[in-house]
C-alpha cells in the first residue's frame, strides 16, 4: 500500500489544505451544519411559478447541484459529485427531466414519492419510501411525485460537481419556459 508521500492529488484543489489556513480551519471549511443551511425556494421557482405543483426546495451542501444555481457560499467545495436535500411538499412534484451528463442518486429521509423513470422504448416505475434508494444512470428521464399526506425529505447526489442544467421532454410545457 502506497503511502500518502507517494500519493499526491496536486490536481485536485480542494484536497490540499490552504497555505492561508490552519488544518482546523480548513476541516471546519468543510463542515455543513444544518443550522447554518437555508431551503432555497427561489431555485426552481420559475416551475413554481408556471404551475405550484413543481413548488420544491433545495438545501445545498456540497456543491451547487443541478438546479442551475451558479454560486453558493455556504457549500463544502467539491471535485466529484453534489450533495442536497430536496423538499417536496405533498401533491407537489419535479417534472420529467434528464440530466445527460451525470447519475442522480435519491435516498428518501421522510415520506414517499413515485418515480418514473423513461427513455425512448421502456418506462419504470416504483414507490421509494423511508431509506430507499435510487441510482438513476444518465440519459433517461426521471419525474417525481410525492404521494403522501406530508412533505418528503430527500437526500439529492448528482455526479459531477458542476452538472450540465437538466433539460425537459420537448413536449413538457416548461421546457419553453426561460429560467429566470
Amino acid at each position: 500500500m502506497p503511502d500518502s508521500a507517494e500519493f499526491q492529488r496536486e490536481d485536485i484543489e480542494t484536497w490540499t489544505q490552504p497555505e492561508n489556513k490552519t488544518f482546523d480551519e480548513w476541516m471546519e471549511s468543510r463542515v455543513a451544519r444544518f443550522e447554518t443551511r437555508t431551503y432555497d425556494w427561489d431555485a426552481l421557482k420559475f416551475q413554481a411559478d408556471y404551475d405550484p405543483k413543481y413548488a420544491r426546495a433545495q438545501c445545498r451542501y456540497m456543491g451547487t447541484g443541478g438546479a442551475g444555481v451558479e454560486h453558493d457560499e455556504n457549500v463544502v467545495p467539491s471535485e466529484h459529485f453534489t450533495f442536497s436535500t430536496m423538499i417536496l411538499p405533498a401533491g407537489c412534484e419535479g417534472p420529467s427531466h434528464i440530466h445527460i451528463d451525470v447519475e442522480e442518486v435519491f435516498f428518501m429521509l421522510r415520506g414517499s414519492i413515485r418515480l418514473v423513470i423513461n427513455d425512448d422504448s421502456s418506462r419504470y416505475e416504483t414507490i421509494l419510501k423511508e431509506r430507499d434508494l435510487i441510482s438513476v444512470p444518465p440519459g433517461v428521464y426521471r419525474e417525481l411525485v410525492n404521494i403522501g399526506k406530508e412533505e418528503a425529505l430527500m437526500l439529492v447526489m448528482l455526479g459531477s460537481k458542476k452538472p450540465v442544467i437538466p433539460t425537459y421532454p420537448p413536449d413538457h410545457p416548461l421546457s419553453q419556459l426561460k429560467r429566470k
